[in-house]
């Protein structure tokens, strides 16, 4: 059951404490509802508060409805006075100048890579931080590829043969997030980026052969077409239950993992066009900002519990929690030789990439061309080449 805790004060940015006066509360706003996530936060968040002076007022709305919020307090400059964001919305957001750059508040960014300090910016300017970030790889099922005598697949043609020699009745080689949705966008970003493809550019050979790459997954029966209508979640579902042997997905999904102590997994890299290769990943995570706010006391509040945030102990704890790499460098490399399930994913996150860094505001129009795409020509509508120049247009619109 997911929870939502509303604010027990004013969500307008000047609850408690008068706007020229000592702040003694902030409001907090996020997207994570779901129970045991936004327990979790709340403890972390009120201890930064308390490190701060102030009490802090935590709300979670669901995430399809926190940008539209954001959008509407931003017109109405009611915002909360600490906001977290996808780090794909960032740019959308610090356009309407809603968002407060965070050298003001002398909050540091050193030990970040760049392409993680990258999903705060906008403009050469950091409104966000983010305390950890993640990414995809591929989850193998070690039972299944010991008894069909199959490698953990490196390269697209050991992905296609892996995929076919562990394809069985009732049972997939492979199994990732096609949908119609940007969540398909994101699991088809590794293929586009580590075959020299660009989301500036989607009708290029490169774009098709990672495209086509799918369709003939799907063509010769390794992959399942329901792919179309599956989320990460349904990917994770087929995985657990023994119907698909191999999996696209992220390490958020090594919680629900691990409770099952009969199934034997592991994870790799996302396979690369050709060997010698390192993929390239999406970031992905959520950042921290402090919106502008008549009181220049409760920004300064805000940024002291997004500084707590963001501290190695922090990072730490956060990443141990919800199963993600602490953004720093060096806590991430700590992190990895604690937990050998997560080292894939610390060395893919050096690496990758934030979805806006390219297109910024107009990354939305590339995700929505990309997942069109997808779709088409895995239901045979159009061939890869086809629904990529499609996909092209539909990006390119104003």
């Amino acid at each position: 059951m997911a929870l939502t805790v509303a604010a027990t004060g004013c969500v307008d940015g000047t609850g408690a404490g008068s706007v020229t006066g000592e702040a003694t509360s902030i409001t907090v706003l996020d997207y994570y509802t779901q129970e045991s996530e936004h327990t979790q936060w709340n403890e972390v968040l009120s201890a930064c508060g308390r490190t701060a002076g102030v009490e802090v007022e935590h709300t979670s709305v669901p995430p399809a409805s926190l940008i539209p919020r954001v959008l509407r307090q931003a017109s109405s400059r009611t915002l909360p006075d600490l906001l977290m964001l996808d780090n794909a919305d960032l740019q959308q957001i610090a356009q309407t100048g809603a968002l407060t750059p965070l050298k003001q508040y002398g909050i540091g960014t050193g030990g970040y890579t760049k392409g993680i300090l990258s999903a705060g910016t906008y403009e050469g300017e950091v409104y966000g931080l983010a305390p950890y970030v993640s990414t995809v790889a591929l989850f193998y099922n070690k039972d299944m590829l010991a008894e069909a005598g199959v490698a953990v697949p490196r390269t697209w043609d050991e992905l296609k043969e892996a995929a076919a020699g562990l394809t069985r009745h009732g049972r997939y080689g492979m199994a990732l997030d096609a949908s119609a949705t940007s969540e398909s966008s994101w699991q088809f970003l590794p293929f586009l980026w580590s075959n020299g493809g660009n989301e500036k550019q989607l009708d290029t050979p490169q774009a098709a052969q990672a495209l086509q790459l799918w369709v003939d997954l799907v063509k010769n029966g390794s992959m399942s077409k329901s792919a179309l209508n599956w989320t990460q979640a349904d990917v994770h579902d087929q995985f657990a239950a023994g119907r698909t042997a191999m999996m696209l997905n992220g390490p958020w999904r090594i919680s629900a993992l691990e409770k099952d102590k009969n199934l034997h997994w592991g994870v790799a890299t996302v396979p690369v066009p050709r060997t010698g290769q390192t993929p390239v990943t999406p970031l992905g995570g959520e950042v921290w900002t402090v919106p502008q706010s008549p009181s220049a006391d409760r920004q300064k509040k805000a940024a002291e519990v997004l500084a707590c945030l963001t501290t190695a102990s922090n990072m730490l704890t956060l990443a141990e929690q919800h199963f993600t790499v602490p953004s720093r460098t060096a806590v991430a490399a700590r992190y990895a030789e604690q937990d050998p399930a997560m080292a894939v994913f610390v060395r893919s996150v050096e690496g990758a990439r934030v979805r806006t860094g390219e297109l910024g505001v107009r990354w939305p129009r590339a995700a929505t061309g990309i997942h069109t795409a997808i779709q088409s020509a895995l239901t045979g509508e159009q061939t890869a080449e086809e629904a990529l120049r499609d996909a092209q247009r539909i990006a390119s619109s104003d």
